[in-house]
């Protein structure tokens, strides 16, 4: 998606402009968000027989989806006379809110549930000179305290409770639509907070009632069995899964996740943290994309579902990796079990015997 040097990509506010709610007034902040690739995934077209293509979010500048709905957020709350902003997050929202209040010259106040955030996004939200506040509880206890802090302070709250970010991260929608030349039929994706699910839809929607798409596609979306309170229907007090950015068990958008999946015809369903694991590797050893585990959700999914026959063939599918594999390095690595270092001398032979080649 980004463009040759003649024409640099923008930014996601002035790219869209018109479809955001800013005004000219509006004070952009900008890290030159989204642009993301829009991989053909071989490996998984083969393996579902249909044209299957990876939205690469980990290209954003904090290397998660995030970005999109951060710049328009940032630079409306900067608008607005914001001098601090505020959020609760699993990872990924604090290190892009940490970069976007950076640039902004705000404050930024990150609320994180106690030990159970990836190393990754710690630092990135650390180096860009967040107050990080560890809460006793679960994301949802956090966010809880970001929303009483938003409204008895004058801080503005950037979760995507807040609808602005939603209006930043459709626009991976219109981005899929200017690239392939119309909607998908299936578009796939993790679930977590259920913001994204339901911004997709929004963008997708928006774009064929402008005449820029033909239709609009299924919404399939994935939860982890540990932390899937939409599938089962009922809030999940303590959500557990290797997939720590899709670790909550009370989405904050809840209701827009089920219009999303409704109104397009999907379905938001469950998978393991094995299948998750597996899936990831599997991206980075076919395709070449290397995620972290909760972005892996969504084609975990679609490998469930095709290996149950519910995937027609022949289908155009995309489906949205979120973030970059360097976010989350340790769960990984604990799962493929202790890495062996193989040592030799500085001699070709020595590496060409130790790296199978001898004989070959």
């Amino acid at each position: 998606m980004r463009r040759e040097a003649a024409s640099p990509w923008r930014g996601v506010i002035e790219e869209y402009r018109s479809w955001l709610p800013v005004s000219d007034e509006t004070p952009v902040v900008t890290l030159r968000e989204g642009g993301t690739g829009l991989v053909e995934a071989g490996w998984l077209s083969v393996v579902t027989r249909c044209q299957v293509w990876l939205k690469v979010e980990g290209d954003n500048p904090t290397g998660s989806f995030k970005d999109r709905g951060m710049t328009v957020a940032m630079s409306l709350a900067l608008e607005q006379g914001a001098k601090a902003a505020v959020c609760a997050s699993t990872g990924n929202t604090s290190a892009s809110m940490a970069a976007y209040a950076s640039r902004a010259g705000i404050a930024a106040i990150v609320l994180i549930p106690q030990g159970k955030i990836a190393k990754g996004k710690m630092a990135q939200a650390i180096m860009h000179g967040a107050r990080i506040i560890s809460v006793r509880g679960g994301f949802d206890d956090c966010l809880a305290v970001a929303r009483e802090l938003a409204k008895d302070y004058p801080v503005a709250l950037v979760n995507s409770i807040n609808p602005v970010r939603l209006e930043g991260q459709k626009t991976a929608a219109f981005e899929i639509v200017d690239f392939l030349g119309d909607a998908p039929g299936i578009h796939v994706l993790p679930v977590g907070n259920a913001g994204n699910i339901g911004a997709y839809w929004k963008g997708f929607g928006e774009y064929a009632a402008a005449d820029r798409a033909s239709g609009t596609p299924q919404l399939w979306g994935f939860q982890a069995d540990g932390a899937a309170p939409i599938v089962a229907g009922a809030v999940v007090t303590h959500p557990e899964t290797v997939a720590t950015a899709i670790r909550v068990g009370n989405p904050a958008s809840w209701l827009l996740a089920e219009v999303a999946r409704d109104e397009s015809g999907g379905l938001i369903d469950a998978v393991s943290d094995g299948q998750i694991l597996a899936a990831q590797r599997d991206l980075a050893r076919h395709e070449g994309v290397f995620v972290e585990p909760a972005s892996a959700a969504g084609v975990a999914g679609l490998l469930a579902r095709n290996d149950s026959g519910l995937v027609d063939p022949g289908q155009i599918i995309t489906v949205t990796v979120t973030g970059h594999g360097l976010k989350d390095i340790d769960t990984p690595l604990g799962a493929l079990g202790r890495f062996e270092e193989v040592v030799v001398d500085p001699d070709a032979d020595a590496a060409a015997a130790a790296a199978g080649l001898v004989g070959a």
